[in-house]
């Protein structure tokens, strides 16, 4: 009986059901006379594989963890986005001094008594932005400004966690590729240092400034490097999104589809490049200098364009010069995208990839039409806001179509 219920393993030799009980062997070579050992770590069955280290659980097959990882990364960068959009309606509302410290935890709670409202805003009553600018606010007015930047910040701890708790759960579970790690570290880095640098730049508007009687404001180069490091965040995380998430073309390489990619490129860089100097316009109060179009004032070139000395810094701080570049920038922008629309009806590309195109040249005459609009009419907060917002859409536009011609195998 014993024998019969528990026989021997000289017996159960050539069965077929002893390759679950013995590691896979190597495929035989051609003397028919020699088995290759197996590596450290190498198991010949699936049950082999889930009882190592008592894991009983397998990943996702690559395919399907791209697509979760790519849907992630979308929503990340839609939380980005409306970082943006609520950053510049804070700055519209120039509610962005009212909180006058900064602490990760602490801040979370609001003021809920009227006891901890007046000792807020008597903080805020020690600033410059109150003394020289707002010194008739009442309490109710300050609580508006004060709950925009809330707002704000609020935001963006929730992008952070949208960024690392998901990235910490991938990488658990092994979703990454070797590749993808690097990007994603870079990307959860990247949103720790777009949270500093937001309070180096409030700082700048906190500090007194006894040469200077002007309206308190944040540094436009502190704004212009917190708008970009948001910017770069976005684009590099809606790129890696679209790569994941969407399939690829099978079209063969000309010489004109890579002209047209490298065009894409250009049209691009200009695209971000104007909607970063749209952070110098911001910061210097720049769209109230010349309400007009398309001439400023009533000449095409207005004559206080290099005030400043050295003229570098007419560039960068001479509020003139700033709203010219910004237009400039922008009618260029708008003219290299309806080129490049018409360089892609030369090309027969896929469906979608025209679609992308088309959407493109539609959102730059939108922008245009937007940005002229809130010129006209003294950048009133609703036209303003869409107007900033519509760079987003523009700069999304540009990654889509430049994904899509990206992803032509070459």
């Amino acid at each position: 009986m014993q024998r019969l219920l528990f026989p021997s393993l000289r017996a159960l030799k050539g069965r077929q059901y002893l390759p679950l009980l013995a590691p896979r062997a190597a495929p035989r070579a051609q003397c028919d006379c020699i088995r290759r050992p197996l590596r450290p770590g190498q198991y010949g069955t699936i049950s082999e594989v889930a009882l190592q280290s008592g894991r009983g659980t397998v990943s996702l097959p690559s395919k399907a963890a791209e697509r979760v990882v790519g849907r992630w990364l979308l929503v990340c960068s839609g939380t980005v986005a409306g970082a943006v959009i609520l950053g510049g309606v804070t700055r519209l509302t120039e509610s962005g001094l009212s909180m006058v410290d900064w602490h990760l935890i602490k801040e979370m709670k609001p003021p809920t008594s009227q006891e901890e409202w007046e000792a807020e805003f008597q903080r805020y009553q020690q600033f410059p932005e109150f003394k020289i600018l707002n010194h008739d606010m009442t309490l109710t007015e300050f609580k508006f400004i004060w709950y925009m930047e809330y707002s704000h910040r609020m935001w963006g701890r929730l992008v952070g966690l949208v960024y690392i708790l998901p990235a910490a759960y991938f990488w658990r579970k092994g979703w990454l590729s070797r590749g993808m790690k690097g990007r994603v570290l870079a990307l959860c880095g990247l949103v720790c240092f777009q949270g500093l640098l937001g309070w180096y730049m409030v700082k700048s508007g906190l500090e007194e400034k006894s040469d200077s009687h002007d309206i308190p404001r944040v540094s436009q180069y502190r704004l212009a490097a917190h708008l970009g490091s948001a910017l770069v965040l976005y684009c590099a995380s809606l790129w890696t999104s679209l790569s994941l998430l969407l399939p690829p073309h099978k079209l063969p390489e000309t010489h004109q589809l890579l002209q047209l990619r490298r065009f894409a490129h250009g049209t691009a860089g200009l695209v971000f490049l104007t909607a970063l100097s749209g952070a110098f316009v911001a910061g210097l109060d720049a769209g109230l200098v010349y309400n007009s179009f398309p001439k400023m004032g009533e000449s095409w070139i207005p004559e206080d364009l290099f005030t400043f000395s050295p003229i570098l810094r007419n560039v960068f701080e001479n509020p003139t010069m700033v709203q010219f570049d910004h237009r400039i920038l922008g009618i260029t922008s708008v003219t290299a995208i309806t080129v490049l629309y018409f360089l892609s009806r030369r090309i027969p590309l896929p469906r979608r990839t025209k679609m992308a195109a088309v959407t493109l040249l539609a959102l730059a005459y939108t922008q245009v039409g937007l940005g002229i609009s809130t010129l006209l009419m003294y950048v009133p907060t609703p036209l303003a806001a869409t107007h900033q917002s519509g760079s987003l859409a523009l700069l999304t536009g540009t990654l889509w179509l430049m994904n899509e011609l990206r992803r032509v195998p070459k």
